[in-house]
């Protein structure tokens, strides 16, 4: 091969790796803002500025759901219709999960004699795990184990926590995905909880 088909070949290698070079980058660049236009996205619908869940209006009916409580009884969602209920579910592991563990305690201490309960269904761990869990944290609300995920499957959620609002009708009002406040909890439910509702 001559030089000068040497050189030609070179400058076209150099061309051909200068476009893949640029092509990267172009797909990078691209990607970075999809990414961040997602995550923005994703951010000003789900949570507060506080970094609380939004729920969002929901109008469908419960499904069907029996598992066991960690004291091995087994329990329907249809077992609840006379209550306004919510089902969070959530896992051991999760620390969204746990943090917001208090928050719906204190909801429910203040609401429960209105006819208001939560179901939290663990999703994964064996009985005794989640049974010690919900006593270290003096949970009286109904604690549920799924150790097939059972739920997530039905509510077609994977993310935890995840929960949903059930009006005494059977029909899910609200549902969310992350960790909820008080104050949003006492905006969406309380009015549920009114008597004509």
């Amino acid at each position: 091969m001559s030089p000068k088909s040497k050189h030609r070949r070179m400058q076209k290698d150099n061309a051909n790796w200068m476009v893949v070079g640029l092509v990267l980058i172009l797909v990078g660049i691209a990607l970075f803002l999809f990414w961040s236009g997602f995550r923005s996205l994703s951010n000003s619908t789900t949570t507060s500025d506080d970094g609380s869940a939004i729920p969002m209006a929901v109008d469908y009916p419960a499904p069907q759901l029996e598992l066991q409580s960690t004291d091995g009884t087994s329990e329907s969602l249809a077992d609840f219709r006379q209550n306004v209920l919510l089902v969070n579910n959530w896992a051991t592991w999760c620390p969204p999960c746990k943090a917001e563990m208090p928050t719906l305690e204190a909801y429910f201490d203040a609401h429960y004699a209105q006819n208001f309960t939560i179901v939290a269904i663990e999703a994964g761990d064996p009985q005794g795990t989640v049974s010690q869990f919900a006593q270290t944290l003096g949970l009286k609300f109904h604690v549920w184990v799924d150790p097939q995920n059972v739920s997530l499957a039905v509510f077609r959620n994977g993310n935890l926590p995840n929960s949903y609002v059930i009006d005494r009708t059977g029909t899910v009002r609200y549902a969310w995905t992350g960790a909820i406040n008080r104050t949003i909890l006492e905006k969406c439910i309380t009015p549920l909880l009114m008597p004509g509702h």
